[in-house]
């Protein structure tokens, strides 16, 4: 797709599509977190206007994303493919070694095209299904 662009950006920036995709039902207060404070956020842009947002959270050579959310009409074009080859490329110049996610069961499919593999585990969390992927980096 094409005028798409990513950026680092605000956490604050992230938390009304990370509603309106992820917890429809939830107030917008409820969506910030003290742990935002500690990742790295970034957008993905389509003619200027936010349209995903990911989380990355570094553990020593280790990167979690979490939060991941793509614009419900820019979904199935591309873009949250774009934003996670961006987060992988990012962890990989950052020396990270793996990057993982608690992918709600829903996506799972998803994230196994881009070559992410299950690390055994599974577990619910307010009343969604999780299981925990990864993939080892060069």
């Amino acid at each position: 797709m094409e005028d798409l662009h990513i950026e680092q950006i605000r956490p604050e920036l992230t938390w009304r599509l990370r509603r309106d995709v992820l917890y429809p039902h939830e107030p917008l207060y409820v969506i910030a977190t003290e742990e935002d404070n500690y990742g790295i956020h970034f957008g993905c842009f389509y003619k200027d206007r936010l349209i995903g947002v990911v989380s990355l959270f570094q553990h020593v050579n280790e990167f979690q994303f979490r939060k991941f959310a793509v614009a419900q009409q820019m979904q199935y074009k591309g873009v949250g493919n774009t934003l996670l080859q961006y987060i992988i490329n990012f962890a990989t110049l950052q020396g990270g070694k793996r990057i993982w996610c608690n992918a709600r069961l829903s996506a799972i499919g998803f994230y196994y095209k881009a070559g992410f593999s299950s690390a055994g585990q599974t577990f619910s969390k307010n009343n969604f299904d999780y299981e925990i992927l990864e993939k080892l980096l060069p």
